[in-house]
């Protein structure tokens, strides 16, 4: 891998070398899941690969945990690792009927009477967690409660719950527009996939004006820090989401990306996990997130690389 120093950053000598240090990366440190998931997406695996990775995270009650979202080290399920799942299925272009049932299953038993959901519960609290999962993940909003609609939604599951989670996405929504932008990328996803369209198209029609005032949306691609980005809602340049912003705001935001990539070929993280192993898994989750925008956006080429047999 060809190397050069510049500006006491490094910059890698083509995009050959960032993609093969990425992928070195992954294979090196991160989790099987995103190994497997890696190999599906750019070596032609078979996604069972990533299926069977994926399993070892399922609960007996339809729900995931074991750390699946690595910044709670908590076996139960929850939430917020149904979400990362539902994900990971979608990426791979798996519907597994079983699992999804399951969730669905798993996630009505924990809704209120309104159907809404939580991120977290106070199980947490018994395992090593990241500072930030607290007490303010144990209330039901539209972070995940959108997310984890919009994802059945696309994955094309019918389910009671489903039905009582847009119910109460909707009144939510009739409230405003989530100031976060977590919770307003969760939205995102449920407004694209929503089956009423004219309903979700005219909430949609006020996320351009909303978005300068959101908490935690990073618009200037040089601010240090934690935050999300353009590019957390328009991933691809097919995005639903992508005509929100200007190519010079995706373009700066891409230059951030290619500039950020570490010397061990991996991404580094903006936050602070419990634990090595926790940095480790969520490095190898980002890593992957790094390459397949980059990829999409024309700025890596992994069919260049010589893979070995």
């Amino acid at each position: 891998m060809a190397l050069a120093l510049d500006a006491g950053s490094v910059r890698f000598a083509s995009v050959n070398d960032r993609f093969g240090a990425a992928r070195a990366f992954i294979y090196a440190q991160a989790r099987l899941l995103e190994q497997r998931l890696f190999a599906t997406l750019f070596e032609a695996a078979p996604a069972s690969g990533v299926l069977a990775a994926l399993s070892g995270f399922r609960n007996d009650d339809g729900g995931f945990g074991h750390g699946l979202e690595p910044d709670k080290r908590c076996p139960a399920s929850l939430p917020i690792d149904v979400e990362v799942a539902l994900t990971v299925l979608d990426t791979a272009g798996i519907r597994d009927e079983r699992l999804l049932i399951g969730a669905c299953d798993y996630l009505a038993s924990v809704a209120g009477s309104d159907g809404g959901v939580a991120l977290a519960s106070p199980v947490i609290e018994h395992y090593p967690r990241a500072e930030h999962w607290s007490e303010w993940a144990y209330r039901p909003g539209l972070n995940p409660t959108a997310g984890l609609a919009g994802l059945l939604h696309k994955l094309d599951v019918e389910h009671p719950w489903l039905d009582r989670a847009d119910a109460f996405c909707w009144a939510a929504l009739e409230a405003g527009l989530p100031a976060d932008a977590h919770a307003l990328g969760e939205t995102l996803s449920f407004l694209e996939h929503a089956p009423d369209r004219d309903r979700a198209e005219a909430v949609a029609g006020g996320i351009g004006a909303h978005l300068p005032t959101v908490e935690m949306f990073r618009a200037d691609p040089d601010a240090p820090g934690y935050g999300l980005t353009p590019l957390h809602y328009a991933p691809t340049p097919t995005s639903r989401w992508r005509a929100l912003f200007s190519d010079a705001a995706i373009n700066g935001h891409l230059d951030r990306f290619e500039r950020d990539q570490e010397p061990d070929g991996g991404w580094a993280l903006t936050w602070q996990p419990p634990s090595e192993a926790a940095t480790l898994d969520y490095r190898g989750v980002v890593t992957l997130n790094a390459l397949r925008l980059l990829v999409s956006y024309g700025r890596l080429e992994p069919a260049s690389v010589r893979l070995s047999s």
